[in-house]
């Protein structure tokens, strides 16, 4: 199976969305420790994009956010998979690959939404942030495979 074969792209789009979901547990537990003072993807939304919000229900809200979130995990999957096998195959590629998604969100994307900067939060908040997106890129990576 090459990376450009759909079924490749579809699998690692799964466990893009798979990781989400399981940062979304992983983030129930920070803001509740209080390391976040909010969910990252309700802060988006809510802070930077309250006009997507205001085309879905009241009811529905945090159902579409982490809809959201789910897919943009499974875009960012879906992207891990172009990646050359020689660097996914690599133990540490799936964390490298997390943070890196997290680096680029933190300088490019947050700035461009008027999101808080990094120099706006604290230690704890930025290391919960980076432990659930090492998390995401450990499920996207899967377990490296020998060849």
């Amino acid at each position: 199976m090459t990376h450009s074969d759909p079924a490749h792209l579809g699998t690692y789009a799964l466990r893009g969305a798979i990781a989400a979901m399981a940062m979304t547990g992983m983030r129930v537990m920070t803001v509740g420790l209080n390391l976040l003072p909010k969910d990252p993807p309700q802060e988006i939304f809510e802070d930077a994009l309250p006009h997507f919000l205001e085309l879905v229900p009241r009811q529905y809200r945090e159902e579409a956010i982490e809809l959201a979130h789910w897919g943009y995990g499974a875009v960012g999957g879906a992207t891990f998979a172009l990646l050359p096998a020689a660097i996914r195959r690599h133990r540490w590629s799936g964390p490298a690959y997390g943070i890196g998604t997290w680096s680029f969100f933190e300088s490019v994307l947050a700035p461009m939404l008027g999101l808080r900067k990094r120099s706006e939060r604290p230690m704890s908040e930025r290391a919960a942030i980076v432990a659930d997106h090492v998390l995401y890129g450990l499920v996207v990576a899967g377990r490296p495979r020998r060849r």
